[in-house]
């Protein structure tokens, strides 16, 4: 297997299974190493997700790595997470590679191919540890997967091929703690179970000294160093979602938002600040449910997959409720996918996302979308063209849209206009992801749904919370422990 030579600080952190809370711990880590004065990165060498982030240098990582680059106080790159999957179907996804889409692949021809992408993944990491002074790695799932574990890039194989350590993590919260430890201990051939230096158990309720003992049994059956109890972060929902399943309603003020959960749904961070507005009320329906006649605004949102999410959202009945809704004078806001499913048709001539087709939009929108191979990608600064409210967010899409509603275009992004509405207002769409973090934009947008918005600094409340979150780690790990642990190397 190929060898990375530089030698740097480097720490990789792993889960005993998928969930345990991975991404928040780096991001804290992150956080708590730059107090210390480091200049500090994260990496993923591969990541998993349809909520992906533009970086600076015109490519896409996950969003979680961009977060994680937030707490460094870095812009995001792409070398922060080199393979990228976007699941498209629930037998294939898209591979992007180093910022760029490469290919779509079905699962079982990516495994037979992965060890190919170890060389750019060795030269995005060692890209990052000759600039910085310390680097954290993220693994991806659970190193106890060991039937993957032939051409693995994303834990073992990579720690290995890297030649860095590993601390290893389990949760508490659903259960079965020290099986998940112990048993991966078992598991694990003995290189990979010696590169494993320190464990630490996290999401911890209650008083974490009555897993004292628990932590003892660990520490005596792996030989690994225990680092820490890490109690349940009570202020983890207030920072950005990195997975489909931390997106989740969240009850508050009087103006209702409600998101239908299309299958692939896509770059929902377009739900965060929103979320933590105290004046809305968000309410993801989940397939089976109508969409409640008492929205405020339904907000579609960016989908992998429009044109199968469009079929799901008719399967649900979901075009009937949005009908009525509109009918009764409601708003509806789509962006991205949900504004190419508002329009008149999807026209996929070159079969971007299955069969080639011609396929009726919801027709609430005047416009139609040609899907084209070219993806664009764009950080992108523009102008709400109602108050010339000043607006930041991020273009990530395939396909062109335009029609008669487009002469309604609501958004400004330089020379070019963006967005289409209906002639009463009441139905809008962009392409415009991020737009409701800009806090003048949000305030005013909510305002005229009928909120009583109090001045919220959102992006302020994310630095505050990553903050406390590295403060939390510092109270409940032996932080100086644990991070002293990536100057150690396994060999030449």
């Amino acid at each position: 297997m190929a060898k990375s030579h530089m030698q740097a600080n480097a720490l990789m952190i792993q889960g005993a299974g998928s969930n345990v809370g991975k991404s928040m711990l780096v991001a804290g880590l992150c956080r708590a190493a730059l107090h210390r004065g480091l200049r500090v990165a994260p990496f993923k060498p591969q990541n998993m997700s349809n909520n992906a982030a533009v970086t600076v240098d015109s490519g896409e990582i996950g969003r979680a790595q961009a977060l994680q680059a937030r707490a460094c106080g870095l812009d995001p790159v792409v070398d922060m997470n080199p393979v990228l999957l976007k699941p498209e179907s629930d037998l294939g996804a898209q591979v992007i590679v180093q910022g760029k889409r490469k290919a779509t692949m079905k699962a079982r021809d990516y495994g037979k191919t992965k060890h190919k992408l170890l060389p750019p993944v060795l030269q995005s990491f060692d890209r990052l540890r000759a600039a910085y002074d310390l680097v954290l790695v993220e693994g991806a799932g659970s190193p106890a997967e060991v039937n993957l574990r032939a051409g693995d890039i994303a834990n073992m194989g990579f720690a290995e091929a890297a030649n860095i350590p590993v601390a290893l993590i389990g949760d508490i919260d659903r259960g079965g703690v020290i099986a998940q430890l112990v048993g991966s201990h078992t598991v694990l051939s003995e290189n990979d179970r010696n590169r494993i230096k320190a464990f630490g158990v996290n999401k911890f309720r209650g008083d974490p000294t009555l897993f004292t003992a628990g932590m003892q049994v660990i520490a005596d059956h792996t030989g690994w160093d225990g680092v820490g109890i890490i109690p349940w972060f009570d202020r983890a929902h207030l920072l950005p979602a990195e997975d489909v399943m931390d997106v989740a309603s969240r009850p508050g003020g009087a103006l209702k938002i409600v998101v239908p959960r299309l299958n692939r749904i896509a770059n929902f961070d377009d739900l965060d600040p929103l979320a933590a507005e105290p004046c809305v009320s968000l309410d993801i329906i989940e397939a089976g449910r109508a969409l409640p006649g008492d929205a405020d605004l339904i907000l579609i949102p960016g989908s992998k997959s429009t044109i199968a999410d469009l079929a799901h959202f008719r399967a649900q009945g979901w075009d009937v409720d949005l009908h009525a809704h509109i009918r009764r004078g409601g708003r509806v806001l789509g962006i991205c996918g949900g504004y190419q499913m508002l329009g008149q048709r999807i026209v996929d001539a070159d079969g971007i996302e299955g069969a080639p087709c011609d396929v009726a939009g919801l027709g609430h929108l005047d416009v139609v979308t040609n899907m084209k191979p070219q993806k664009h990608l764009a950080l992108t600064k523009a102008t709400y063209r109602a108050t010339g409210a000043d607006v930041e967010g991020y273009e990530i899409h395939i396909g062109e849209t335009d029609g008669p509603d487009r002469d309604r275009a609501w958004l400004d992004i330089g020379a070019r206009t963006e967005g289409a509405a209906s002639a009463d207002g009441h139905v809008r769409g962009c392409y415009l992801h991020g737009l409701f973090g800009s806090d003048e934009f949000r305030a005013t947008y909510l305002a005229e749904l009928g909120a009583k918005v109090d001045p919220l600094d959102y992006s302020k409340g994310v630095e505050d919370t990553l903050d406390a979150l590295a403060q939390h780690l510092e109270t409940h790990m032996d932080v100086d422990r644990l991070l002293a642990l990536a100057s150690t190397t396994e060999g030449p």
